[in-house]
């Protein structure tokens, strides 16, 4: 047995299709009542609310989750942090070096579901070195959005 894919219903398919798109940079396959996004890893399903109740019973709900954590390995977390900056805003968890060695950021998804960016222990000068410079550069960003 293996794992096919994670599915998350929600009312606006299209919507949270274009979200996990630029935030995955994989292009979603389907209609507007279902996507999938297939990575390397697997795939992540979109469906809508309505295809869940025709289909499932109406065993889902939308927007409804608060106990599964979608994790991505990514190269550098940081470096996703300053990319995805203007789409997710604040985050759950900033980018943080946890005790079992890896470094992780936890942000939403517009429904509300948790997604974990996560990355294995890189060298702490590299690391150093590029957080400094993704705090300078969010910070100005922030004091621009406050003059313009």
């Amino acid at each position: 047995m293996r794992l096919a894919q994670a599915r998350l219903v929600t009312k606006d398919v299209p919507a949270l299709a274009r979200f996990y798109e630029e935030v995955l940079g994989i292009a979603p396959i389907g209609s507007e009542d279902y996507v999938e996004l297939r990575g390397l890893g697997g795939t992540l399903a979109i469906s809508s609310k309505r295809s869940v109740d025709l289909f499932s019973a109406g065993a889902a709900e939308a927007a409804a989750n608060r106990s599964v954590i979608l994790d991505f390995q990514v190269t550098d977390v940081d470096k996703e942090r300053y990319r995805l900056h203007g789409l997710i805003g604040e985050c759950v968890l900033e980018p943080t070096d946890q005790p079992w060695g890896s470094r992780s950021m936890l942000f939403r998804d517009p429904d509300g579901n948790l997604i974990n960016f996560f990355a294995p222990a890189a060298s702490a000068a590299a690391r150093g070195e590029f957080r400094a410079h993704s705090l300078t550069l969010l910070k100005k960003r922030r004091e621009e959005k406050l003059w313009n």
